[in-house]
C-alpha cells in the first residue's frame, strides 16, 4: 500500500471509522484530487453506501471575494441548510481534507470580505458535527504547502514529515493512534479530577490567565459517538483541551508559530485580552486579517478553547514549522478564539444554547487556533485543591 493509500485508509478507519452501509460527505479542494480519490476508494472499501464530494477551489474563492459584497458572502442559503440536516438524518460521516496551497491567495483583498461567513450555515454544520455525525478534519499534502515549508515543492520531503506526524510509518497506524489516544484520554481524566477553575499560561511574551466553567470537562485523543463508535476528529492529535468561560481571560499571548488565517500568512502575532475579550492584536505580517476576523461576530473576539500539548508530541519532535494549523497546534500549547465545544461542559450536549451561554461557553462562526507553546512554556491550573503544575518547560509533569 502506497503512502497516499495509507493516508486514506487511516482517515477512513481511525478518523471517521466508516461503518458498512454508512454515507460519507467529503469536503476537499481541487488541489487534493489524488488524495480525495484515495479517500473515496477507502470509504467504499470500508462499506460506505455512498460518498458525496463537495469541491472547493482557491482561485474560485478569490473570485467570489472580489465580486461579491459582504452581505452576499454572508447570506445563508435555505437549500444548503436543508442539505446539512439531510446528511445528519442519514447518519453520514464527514471528512474534510484541508491545506492552504497558496498562503497569498487573498493578498490585497478586502479583509472584511475575506472574513465574511454564512452564520446560519456555519452553526448548522457545527450542531450536526458536534452531536449527530462522526467527523474528521485532516490536512492533505500538496505542492503549495511543501513550498511554504521548504521553499520548494518537495512532495517527498513533505510526505516524509507528514508520515512521521501521522504515524503512517508504523505497521498499523490505526492501532498506533488507539494507543496514543488512550494516553491523552488518561491525561484528560486526571485534569477532570482536579476540578480546575482556571489555567495560566506563562512563557516568553505570554502571561494569560483563563477561567473555566464550573462543570468543565477535558477531552483528549478520540471521541465516541452516540452509538458507541470511536472516532478521531483530528489526525494528528496530541492535545488535551476544553472550552473556557468566555468572560474570563486576562493578559497577553505571543503566538509562537506562523499561520495562515483566511488565506493570508500571519507572523509575529501578539494578542491582548481583558475581561475575556481581545482588546488588541499586533503582528509583523497579517494583523489586518486577524482584526477583521475577530470582528466577525459577538463571539469572535472571545476564547472558545484552551489546549495543552507538550514536547512529547510527534509534531514537536519533527522539529519543523508545518505552517498548517492542524499540525502546528499539536506541536505546542494553544488557545482558540471563537466557537466553544458544547461537549466541554458536563451534560453540555443536552443543554440549550442559552444554558450553555449561562455557563460561559462561546458562540461564533469562527474558530481559530493559535500556538503559544514551545520551549519555556509553563502551565498551571488552580482549583479547590490548590494550584498545580501541569506543564513545566514544555514537559507534562502532572
Amino acid at each position: 500500500m502506497g503512502r497516499i493509500e495509507r493516508f486514506a485508509d487511516l482517515v477512513v478507519r481511525a478518523g471517521v471509522n466508516v461503518q458498512p452501509g454508512q454515507g460519507v460527505v467529503l469536503d476537499t479542494d481541487t488541489e487534493h484530487l489524488e488524495i480525495a480519490r484515495a479517500v473515496v476508494e477507502a470509504a467504499y472499501r470500508a462499506g460506505a453506501a455512498w460518498v458525496e464530494t463537495i469541491w472547493s477551489d482557491g482561485p474560485m474563492q478569490r473570485s467570489a471575494v472580489d465580486h461579491l459584497t459582504v452581505e452576499q458572502l454572508s447570506r445563508s442559503r435555505p437549500w444548503a441548510l436543508a442539505r446539512i440536516e439531510e446528511w445528519a438524518a442519514a447518519g453520514a460521516a464527514s471528512i474534510a481534507l484541508v491545506g492552504d496551497a497558496n498562503p497569498h491567495l487573498f493578498d490585497g483583498a478586502d479583509p472584511a470580505k475575506v472574513a465574511a461567513r454564512r452564520w446560519d450555515e456555519a452553526q448548522a454544520r457545527r450542531r450536526v458535527l458536534f452531536g449527530r455525525m462522526r467527523w474528521s478534519v485532516v490536512a492533505a499534502p500538496n505542492p503549495g504547502w511543501a513550498e511554504q515549508i521548504f521553499g520548494e515543492p518537495d512532495m517527498d520531503r513533505l510526505w516524509e514529515a507528514v508520515g512521521t506526524a501521522m504515524r503512517l510509518d508504523s505497521p498499523d497506524p490505526a492501532a498506533e493512534w488507539q494507543q496514543r489516544s488512550a494516553t491523552l484520554t488518561a491525561r484528560a481524566r486526571r485534569l477532570d479530577e482536579l476540578e480546575l477553575t482556571e489555567v495560566r499560561y506563562l512563557g516568553e511574551g505570554t502571561d494569560l490567565t483563563v477561567g473555566l466553567p464550573a462543570s468543565a470537562r477535558w477531552t483528549g485523543g478520540g471521541m465516541i459517538d452516540g452509538d458507541g463508535i470511536p472516532y478521531m476528529p483530528n489526525i494528528p492529535t496530541e492535545e488535551v483541551f476544553t472550552s473556557p468561560d468566555r468572560r474570563r481571560a486576562d493578559g497577553a499571548i505571543r503566538v509562537t508559530k506562523p499561520m495562515v488565517i483566511l488565506g493570508q500568512m500571519v507572523t509575529g502575532l501578539r494578542v491582548d485580552f481583558k475581561d475575556g475579550k481581545i482588546i488588541d492584536a499586533y503582528a509583523d505580517e497579517g494583523a489586518d486579517v486577524v482584526r477583521a476576523q475577530i470582528a466577525t461576530d459577538e463571539g469572535s473576539s472571545r476564547l472558545g478553547e484552551v489546549s495543552l500539548v507538550d514536547r512529547d508530541s510527534r509534531i514537536a519532535k519533527a522539529g519543523i514549522v508545518f505552517r498548517n494549523t492542524l499540525f502546528d497546534e499539536n506541536a505546542g500549547c494553544h488557545v482558540a478564539w471563537g466557537q466553544s465545544f458544547p461537549f466541554a461542559v458536563e451534560g453540555g450536549m443536552a443543554l440549550s444554547e442559552d444554558e450553555r451561554a449561562a455557563l460561559g461557553l462561546n458562540v461564533s462562526a469562527v474558530h481559530t487556533d493559535v500556538v503559544i507553546g514551545g520551549d519555556g512554556i509553563t502551565v498551571t491550573g488552580t482549583g479547590p485543591k490548590g494550584t498545580v503544575e501541569i506543564i513545566r518547560d514544555d514537559e507534562w509533569v502532572l
